[in-house]
């Protein structure tokens, strides 16, 4: 994980706070895909299908679980990046090595739950020549390895800056997403305010700052209130499929995530 990654703008774990140069020319593409992932190019929460991979392959982890159920009613005391940290306490003393193993591992498992229509649209960017983002509130150990498999030209997400027990991190989250892109892209790329010949995808009102930036959106199985706001400015509106039949069981489902129970409740 010492080695640079074109892919991605952060290192590993212990060295992540220095940040990797990028390799982008001062001329503008010819436009950007901005992709969010969770909900985006796949229905779930990467990080409670992480947690459950790390802890089944390293079941002593599973005192993580009970750890973050004892803060959980504190939720909104305790506020989203904070939880954040305390939900992360599964990687607790992992070396970086074996983290990006797992890394690794876990993206390779997500492909084939990547929406079909998601993919598609990407593909569309890469052969216009567009770069293409993924943007992401999940950690980037794993985000980098999922853009990496899927051919993204940068990917961003959390940073996590060690493996203390309630981690340090740079939560890459609503506005934070704006601030890194205005980090790591050349001035050259905005016009007006806004990324030249953009698209922002998403799923959630979590990312409208990322879309302020961008001239076009595709919204994915929105809520309510994002839907409103799609058809309100015109935005692409898509409906993947969903990988479970009913609420029900998207809830049971993700009971077992939390719990680390099941060997695969996903279906990955």
């Amino acid at each position: 994980m010492n080695q640079t990654d074109p892919k991605t703008n952060r290192g590993s774990v212990h060295d992540s706070s220095h940040p990797r140069e990028f390799n982008l020319s001062e001329t503008p593409p010819e436009g950007i895909g901005l992709f969010d992932m969770d909900g985006t190019l796949l229905a779930w929460d990467c990080q409670l299908l992480f947690r459950h991979h790390v802890v089944r392959a390293e079941p002593w982890r599973l005192f993580s679980i009970p750890l973050f159920l004892v803060f959980l009613p504190f939720a909104k005391l305790l506020g989203t990046e904070k939880m954040k940290r305390i939900f992360h306490c599964f990687l607790w003393r992992m070396k970086p090595e074996r983290l990006q193993q797992l890394s690794a591992e876990f993206a390779k498992k997500l492909l084939p739950s990547i929406y079909s229509e998601l993919i598609n649209s990407l593909e569309n960017h890469k052969h216009s020549g567009h770069l293409t983002i993924l943007s992401s509130a999940s950690p980037e150990c794993y985000a980098a390895e999922v853009g990496k498999l899927l051919g993204f030209d940068l990917s961003l997400g959390t940073v996590l800056e060690n493996t203390k027990l309630f981690p340090q991190l740079s939560n890459h989250k609503g506005f934070n997403k704006v601030i890194r892109l205005r980090e790591v892209l050349p001035e050259s790329y905005y016009v007006d305010g806004q990324l030249h010949n953009s698209r922002g995808y998403t799923d959630s009102t979590a990312d409208l700052p990322m879309l302020e930036l961008c001239h076009q959106a595709t919204i994915v199985n929105p809520k309510p209130k994002l839907h409103s706001l799609a058809e309100e400015n015109r935005w692409t509106i898509l409906h993947p499929a969903r990988p479970w039949k009913s609420q029900l069981e998207k809830y049971s489902c993700v009971l077992q995530l939390l719990l680390a129970l099941g060997k695969n409740p996903a279906k990955l």
